[in-house]
């Protein structure tokens, strides 16, 4: 079932953000190279918080919620490290349940039309959750480096 191939995706990705980002700490929340940048703490609820986006907006009729402003003044508010690695716990795991109850021709049915993916299959969702994660990995590994911290290779 496609399911149980987005879920082992899924948990891949969360696995090598884990690894990648586990030399931050507490300690680090509030650091971000340039004033315009957003802290680590705020880069980790950031990620929860577009996983929380796409399982919502992809699986509601009315599609995704465009309020983007909206969005980042809920993430610029995170201050805990800790507190921001909670909330993508859950919401890993929220994606990888509402993964697990979709059935094949769910996941093959087209988004809704409109200015994100629209019309494609559902399923696309589950790629561009791992890019977009795989993404602030990255960046969270710059800011590691910046702090004098060696993160880990995320695949081992």
């Amino acid at each position: 079932m496609l399911n149980q191939s987005l879920i082992e995706m899924l948990q891949s990705s969360e696995e090598y953000f884990n690894r990648s980002t586990s030399c931050l700490s507490e300690e680090h929340s509030t650091f971000k190279p340039q004033n315009e940048s957003m802290t680590v703490a705020q880069q980790v609820a950031h990620v929860a918080q577009t996983l929380e986006w796409f399982i919502e907006g992809g699986f509601r009729p009315e599609g995704f919620d465009l309020d983007f402003e909206g969005q980042a003044k809920d993430v610029m508010r995170t201050t805990s490290l800790a507190a921001a690695r909670e909330r993508l716990a859950r919401a890993w795991a929220a994606a990888n349940e509402r993964f697990g109850q979709s059935s094949d021709e769910e996941l093959m049915a087209p988004l809704p039309e409109g200015t994100v993916m629209g019309g494609l299959p559902r399923i696309t969702i589950g790629g561009a959750m791992q890019e977009h994660t795989a993404h602030h990995r990255g960046a969270l590994t710059v800011y590691s480096r910046l702090l004098g911290l060696t993160p880990p290779m995320p695949y081992m």
